[in-house]
């Protein structure tokens, strides 16, 4: 984590791109707050100002701009607060946000404008209250951490909130909803494992891998690892333009993916929070990606196209 990149001038100098791109990605940054750990920026291929994983990272102009439709709050999730960091959209499980920090911004992330200030559980005492709330609905059979990014806690850290779940019969599944793994592949450690080992609930990591080039052999050896620990692996990826609306990167994707041991789960349209306008792809052409994409993959590594509605009882298949 010491060697996280957090300002535009470092990351352009080492990756030998322009100085033009500077004034932009300053602008930017200042609105949201550029974050690459140097395991991710190692797979970015220098010079190369349209490489699939710079895109993703890198503050651009484009974000600044206002466009209809594109909100602070595109899925509505303020109103789906039950507690101090614990969402619940759907029946049967509900969400902690375990905390704001991630190994890596993501520019398209739609919790950019999230107001953790007032929702993370991990400060004040709010885990007492949102695991009080958990404890009290035995109609939550799932519970889903996220963020941020849950394994940016302590293993310690982590420990605390599945001992809490341990106690909870009703509580049958445990989910983790993290991009660590694929950009800081060290964080799966054997402190790692050792918290694992000690939950009681079948555990599902759902990962979060964009383009095959992010699967290196330490994100393998990573993924291996947590298999090895009893993990479910998954992966849901978003389709962004300019970075995975082909068929032939998506495919590549998939096999990356299930060579890993990480089953596709989820292609998401993009949520239309503001600043991501330049990454949305209509709705029709990734009908016609996904249909593509099944003709060439078994059904098994072909993803649900889905998008995310505020209020439905579920994701929305496209």
């Amino acid at each position: 984590m010491s060697q996280t990149i957090t300002k535009p001038e470092p990351l352009l100098a080492a990756l030998g791109l322009g100085a033009d791109l500077l004034p932009a990605a300053r602008a930017a940054n200042e609105a949201f707050a550029l974050r690459v750990p140097a395991p991710f920026l190692a797979r970015i291929k220098p010079g190369d100002p349209d490489d699939p994983l710079l895109k993703q990272v890198l503050p651009v102009a484009a974000e600044l701009e206002e466009q209809p439709g594109f909100v602070s709050d595109p899925l509505e999730e303020a109103a789906a607060k039950r507690a101090p960091g614990l969402l619940q959209k759907y029946a049967g499980r509900a969400l902690l946000i375990a905390t704001q920090a991630c190994a890596v911004h993501c520019r398209y992330c739609f919790r950019r404008e999230f107001p953790y200030a007032e929702q993370t559980a991990d400060e004040g005492g709010r885990w007492a209250a949102a695991l009080a709330e958990i404890a009290g609905d035995s109609t939550i059979e799932e519970v889903i951490l996220s963020g941020g990014d849950p394994l940016s806690l302590s293993d310690a850290r982590l420990k605390q909130i599945t001992d809490a779940l341990n106690g909870m019969p009703h509580v049958r599944r445990l989910r983790v909803h993290t991009r660590t793994p694929v950009v800081l592949p060290a964080r799966v450690d054997a402190g790692l494992a050792g918290w694992l080992a000690t939950i009681r609930q079948p555990v599902v990591f759902v990962l979060h891998v964009n383009h095959p080039n992010e699967i290196d052999a330490d994100v393998r050896a990573a993924c291996a690892r947590l298999r090895a620990a009893g993990v479910t692996l998954l992966n849901q990826s978003v389709l962004l333009a300019g970075v995975n609306d082909d068929v032939d990167t998506l495919r590549r994707l998939s096999v990356a993916l299930m060579d890993a041991g990480v089953l596709p789960y989820y292609l998401h349209l993009p949520d239309r929070v503001r600043g991501t306008a330049h990454f949305d792809v209509a709705e029709s052409r990734a009908k016609e990606l996904v249909l593509e994409l099944a003709s060439q993959l078994s059904g098994y590594l072909v993803p649900r196209l889905v998008r995310e509605i505020p209020g439905a009882s579920s994701k929305t298949p496209v």
